[in-house]
């Protein structure tokens, strides 16, 4: 994988605004609230997750559940799935 493209994609997941978070929520049609937002943000902030990795992914979205349900994980990682083949870069995970 490219390590310019990987990087950019952690520093995204580190610097995300509550707002912003709850723009893509809206957009993509996943419910949080805008409490559970600053607390996924601030979690992300906290931790370097990886998401070409397996295991990265994994402790996201299980994070994920706890913030906010086991749904809306599930719904989130369809979507991360979804936009891995629309945007044609599955290699890189």
């Amino acid at each position: 994988m490219n390590s310019f493209k990987k990087m950019i994609m952690i520093r995204k997941l580190q610097t995300i605004q509550p707002s912003i978070l709850l723009q893509y929520a809206k957009k993509y049609d996943i419910p949080i609230s805008s409490q559970q937002a600053e607390i996924i943000c601030e979690h992300l902030k906290e931790n370097m997750y990886d998401p070409t990795k397996v295991s990265d992914r994994t402790a996201m979205l299980k994070k994920l559940a706890q913030i906010t349900d086991m749904q809306t994980a599930k719904r989130c990682n369809q979507l991360f799935q979804q936009l891995i083949k629309q945007y044609g870069v599955e290699n890189m995970f």
